[in-house]
């Protein structure tokens, strides 16, 4: 299982995770939604699930869960800033395809 994080995203992170301190990490993973088929979820874990893995990344703990680990191994997480808008970027090699939007996407 690899996912990175590149450190504008790991910045927001932890700045989560130091407002939460007792959130056990970072949870990342899919949920069906969207035109395409799936969205991303990144949000504070309240627990850690017996299917859950917990991935170390440069110290800083994400969760993801079972269901969605073959949909996001390989994802390289960013965070970007446009103007007025702030917000998680998602680098997936096992995406085939998005919607016009962006916010969801398809696994062929």
């Amino acid at each position: 299982m690899t996912i990175s994080i590149t450190p504008a995203a790991s910045q927001r992170m932890r700045h989560f995770l130091d407002q939460t301190p007792t959130a056990p990490g970072v949870r990342f993973g899919v949920k069906r939604t969207g035109c395409s088929g799936f969205a991303y979820v990144v949000d504070l874990a309240n627990e850690v699930a017996a299917d859950d893995q917990v991935i170390e990344i440069d110290g800083l703990p994400v969760v993801v869960d079972a269901r969605s680990l073959p949909l996001v191994d390989g994802t390289v997480i960013d965070f970007q800033r446009q103007g007025l808008n702030a917000s998680f970027v998602f680098h997936n090699p096992n995406a085939t395809g998005e919607c016009g939007c962006g916010e969801s996407f398809t696994v062929g």
